[in-house]
C-alpha cells in the first residue's frame, strides 16, 4: 500500500468516526467538558451527523453521499490524475455544501423569506458542533490530497494540506467576519434585508460633518482621520530622533533610551491615559502644581482629542522606534562615507543620502502609528470627554442604550475602509522601489555622526520626552499605593489586597475581586501564544521557502489582518459567531481565536526574517536524504528558528493580556479578560484597584517573558569542539 493510500485510509476512518460518534450541533456546556456523553442518546440535538441524517435532517444526506464517494474512488481507482481530480471535486462540493447549508437555516429554518417560499417551512438546526468541523476538515484535505496525486508542487501532501488548511482557517476566522460587517449593516432585527439603518447612518452630519472647518466640531470619521494622521506623524518623528540619538550620537544614556521601549509594550493600552489622568488631569500632582504656583486655571484641556493624542504618542513611540532603529543601522556607512569624500557636508550627507534611504522604514512607522492609533479604544475611552472616535463609538452603538447594530457596522466599515486605504497606500508607494545598500560585500565603515545643528535639538527632544516618560510611568507605579489620587495620598497596600487578596478562613480562598479575570486572562493567553506562533512560523515557512500560484496574494491575505483595527475584529467577530453555522459568543474559543488571528502577522514576519537567514540548501539536503517536508521542518528548520519562536510566543502572550479594543466585545461574564475588568473599575472610579491590577500584570509579563526565554532557549550555530589529537597513536 503506498503512502496516498495509507493518508487516504486514515482520513476516510476519521471522517467516518467523527460521524458516528462526535456530535454534529454544537454542545452549549461546551464539548471539552463531555457532560454531553450521558445525555447523548435521549438528546436528538447531540446525535451524531450519521444519527442526525436518519432521524430527518435531509441536508446531512449529501455529506454522506460524498464520504461514500471518496470511500469508492479509494477502492476502485489507482493512485493518479484521474482519481486526484475527482477528490478534488468532491472535497470542494463537500465544503460548498457545508457552506450553503450552513448559511441558509438558522436556528429557526431558513434565514432567507425566498428559501422558504421554493421549498417550504423546515426546523431549524444549532450552529456547527465537532463533527462538522471534522468534516469541513476533511474535505479540505481531500482537496490537498488530490492535488497531490496530481503532481502538484512535486506531489508534497504536507506543503499542500497546510496551505489547504491556512486558507480555511484565514476565510473563516479573517474574511467571514469582515464580510458580516458589511452584510450586517443591511440587516434589520429580524434578520430580514433593508437599506434604512445604513441611508441613516452615512449621511449622519454626526460622522461627516466638517463644521469644525468653521469653528463648529467635526464629525468623529474626521476626527479619526485627522488624529491618526497627528499620531502618525508625531510617534515617526519622535521614533526617528530616537533611533538617530541612539545610533549616531554619542549620548552617555543609549542604553537606557533602549529600556523605555519595553515599557509600553508590556503596559496595558488604557493605563498611560489613566497615568495622564492622576498628573495632568483636573486634580492631577502637576495640574494642582502648576495652579499653586501661577493661579492658572487649566481646566479640563487633557479630556478630547489633545489628551488621547498625547497618551497614542506616549504609547506608540516605542513602537515606532523599535521599526527605526534596524533601518537606521542598515544604511550603509560606505555610502555616506562616499557623500562626504565628494565634499558633501555631514548636514548634507543626511539630508540627502542617508534620510531617503531610511524611506521604507518611515512608512513603515507610519503605518503602525497610522493604525494603532485607529485601533486605540482604552485611551480614547479614559480620555475622550466628548470627543469620541470611531471605536468608542462603535462600542457604544453596540453596547449603550442606542443598540444600533447597523451604525456599528456603518462605523466599523469606515475604520476598516480608513486602515485599509493606508496600508495600500504604503505597499503600492514602495513597491518598485529599490532601497538595498547593503550587499554581499562587507561593509567595514562607521555611521557619520549627525551634524551640530540636528544632534542638539535630537538629543534635547529626546531627553524631555524620556524624563516626561518616566514620571508618567512613575505615576503608574506608585499609584497603587496611595489610598485616593489628588485627595488623599496616605500610603496603603488596600488596593493590592482588595484585587489579589488570599483569606484562610475555613481554608485557603482567593478572596481578591480580580483573581478571577486574572486567571482566565493567564490560560487564554498561555493557550494563544504558542497557537500564534505556531500558524505564524509555518506560514513564514511556507512563503519562504515554497512556490505555488497565487503565493502574492496568500501572502497578502494573511498580513491583512494586521491592518485591521481590533475594533472592527470584535464587532465582527460578534456579527459573525453570534449565530449559527457557527457560534462561539460567550466561550474562550472566541477569544482564543481572535488572539490568534489577529497576532498572526508578526509571528509570520518574524519568520520570514529568520528564514532568510538559512540557506535553503538546508531544506535540500534533509529532503534529498529521505526526510519529508514536514520531518524537514520539524528537525532541521525549527531548531534553527528558535529566535522567531521567542518574538512570536512573547509577542502574542503580551497582546493576548493587554488588548482591549478587540477583547471588550468578546468577553463574557464567565470568561472575562484582565483588561476589560479594570476598564469597568476606571468606569467606575476604581483608579487605585486598576492601577493595582496593571502593575500586577506588568510584573507577571516580564516574568512569564523569561520563562518562554529559557525553555527555548538560544539557537546554537557553533561547531563541535574538536576531540584532541592523541599524539602518541598518530605517531
Amino acid at each position: 500500500m503506498n503512502a496516498d493510500n495509507r493518508r487516504l485510509d486514515r482520513l476516510s476512518w476519521l471522517a467516518l468516526l467523527s460521524l458516528l460518534l462526535l456530535p454534529w450541533y454544537k454542545i452549549r456546556g461546551g464539548f471539552f467538558g463531555f457532560g454531553w456523553i450521558g445525555d447523548a442518546i435521549s438528546e436528538p440535538d447531540l446525535w451524531p451527523g450519521a444519527f442526525q441524517a436518519i432521524a430527518g435532517r435531509w441536508q446531512l444526506w449529501p455529506v454522506l453521499l460524498l464520504l461514500v464517494a471518496a470511500t469508492g474512488l479509494r477502492l476502485t481507482q489507482p493512485s493518479g490524475g484521474f482519481r486526484g481530480r475527482w477528490l478534488i471535486r468532491i472535497g470542494i462540493m463537500g465544503l460548498v455544501w457545508l457552506v450553503a447549508e450552513g448559511l441558509s437555516s438558522g436556528m429557526r429554518g431558513w434565514n432567507w423569506n425566498l428559501l422558504e417560499t421554493v421549498f417550504g417551512e423546515i426546523s431549524g438546526q444549532p450552529a456547527f458542533g465537532a463533527g462538522a468541523v471534522v468534516l469541513g476538515l476533511f474535505f479540505t484535505c481531500l482537496i490537498s490530497f488530490g492535488a497531490a496525486e496530481r503532481g502538484v508542487l512535486k506531489g508534497d501532501a504536507f506543503v499542500l494540506t497546510s496551505i489547504a488548511v491556512l486558507i480555511l482557517l484565514v476565510a473563516v476566522f479573517v474574511f467571514y467576519p469582515i464580510l458580516s460587517i458589511f452584510t450586517g449593516a443591511f440587516q434589520d432585527f429580524d434578520g430580514s434585508f433593508t437599506t434604512e439603518g445604513v441611508l441613516r447612518n452615512i449621511d449622519d452630519s454626526k460622522i461627516w460633518s466638517l463644521s469644525c472647518l468653521a469653528g463648529g466640531s467635526c464629525g468623529v470619521a474626521w476626527r479619526t482621520l485627522f488624529l491618526a494622521i497627528c499620531t502618525a506623524s508625531a510617534t515617526t518623528l519622535l521614533g526617528l530622533a530616537f533611533a538617530l540619538v541612539a545610533t549616531r550620537t554619542r549620548f552617555r544614556f543609549k542604553k537606557s533610551l533602549r529600556l523605555l521601549t519595553v515599557l509600553p509594550i508590556i503596559t496595558p493600552p488604557f493605563v498611560v491615559g489613566l497615568a495622564l489622568t492622576m498628573l495632568l488631569g483636573r486634580s492631577g500632582t502637576l495640574t494642582q502644581l502648576i495652579e499653586g504656583a501661577t493661579g492658572w486655571e487649566l481646566g479640563r484641556w487633557l479630556y478630547g482629542l489633545t489628551g488621547i493624542w498625547l497618551a497614542q504618542v506616549l504609547s506608540f513611540t516605542p513602537i515606532s522606534f523599535l521599526v527605526l532603529i534596524g533601518v537606521v543601522e542598515g544604511v550603509s556607512p560606505s555610502m555616506e562615507e562616499a557623500s562626504q569624500t565628494l565634499r558633501a557636508g555631514r548636514w548634507r550627507t543626511f539630508r540627502k543620502v542617508s534620510l531617503p534611504l531610511m524611506a521604507p522604514g518611515l512608512a513603515n512607522a507610519f503605518l503602525i502609528g497610522f493604525i494603532e492609533s485607529m485601533a486605540d479604544f482604552g485611551n480614547p475611552l479614559v480620555l475622550g470627554g466628548s470627543g469620541g472616535v470611531l471605536s468608542t463609538e462603535i462600542f457604544f452603538s453596540v453596547v449603550g442604550a442606542q443598540n444600533d447594530p447597523s451604525r456599528a457596522a456603518v462605523l466599523a466599515a469606515i475604520l476598516l475602509f480608513f486602515t485599509l486605504s493606508a496600508f495600500l497606500a504604503q505597499r503600492l508607494w514602495l513597491t518598485g522601489r529599490n532601497f538595498a545598500t547593503v550587499g554581499g560585500k562587507g561593509d567595514g565603515g562607521t555611521h557619520a555622526l549627525l551634524p551640530a545643528r540636528v544632534a542638539f535639538p535630537v538629543i534635547g527632544i529626546v531627553a524631555l520626552w524620556s524624563l516626561f516618560t518616566v514620571i508618567v510611568y512613575a505615576m503608574i507605579l506608585f499609584g497603587g499605593f496611595f489610598k485616593l489620587w489628588g485627595l488623599d495620598h496616605t500610603l496603603t497596600l488596600d488596593h493590592y489586597i482588595r484585587a489579589f487578596g488570599v483569606s484562610f478562613d475555613g481554608g485557603f480562598r482567593w478572596s481578591g475581586v480580580a483573581w478571577n479575570s486574572f486567571w482566565t486572562t493567564m490560560l487564554i493567553a498561555l493557550i494563544a501564544a504558542p497557537l500564534t506562533a505556531a500558524v505564524g512560523l509555518l506560514t513564514g515557512w511556507l512563503i519562504s521557502r515554497q512556490r505555488f500560484p497565487g503565493k502574492a496574494v496568500f501572502e497578502f491575505m494573511l498580513m491583512m489582518s494586521f491592518a485591521i483595527p481590533g475594533t472592527v475584529i470584535g464587532i465582527s467577530y460578534i456579527m459573525a459567531f453570534n449565530l449559527p453555522p457557527i457560534q462561539m459568543t460567550g466561550t474562550a474559543l472566541i477569544l482564543v481565536s481572535c488572539f490568534v488571528f489577529r497576532n498572526m502577522p508578526v509571528g509570520v514576519r518574524g519568520s520570514v526574517a529568520a528564514m532568510a537567514q538559512l540557506d535553503g540548501s538546508l531544506d535540500e539536503a534533509s529532503l534529498t536524504l529521505g526526510a519529508n517536508s514536514g520531518r524537514t521542518l520539524r528537525r532541521v528548520i525549527l531548531p534553527l528558528l528558535r529566535p522567531a519562536i521567542m518574538a512570536a510566543l512573547v509577542y502574542s502572550f503580551v497582546r493576548a493580556i493587554t488588548s482591549i479594543s478587540a477583547v471588550i466585545f468578546l468577553v463574557s461574564a464567565k470568561y472575562n479578560m484582565a483588561t476589560a475588568y479594570i476598564v469597568g473599575l476606571v468606569e467606575n472610579g476604581q483608579y487605585g484597584v486598576a492601577i493595582a491590577y496593571s502593575s500586577v500584570l506588568i510584573v507577571v509579563m516580564i516574568t512569564v517573558i523569561g520563562g518562554f526565554q529559557f525553555l527555548v532557549g538560544d539557537r546554537r550555530l557553533r561547531r563541535r569542539p574538536t576531540p584532541p589529537v592523541n599524539k602518541e597513536a598518530a605517531a
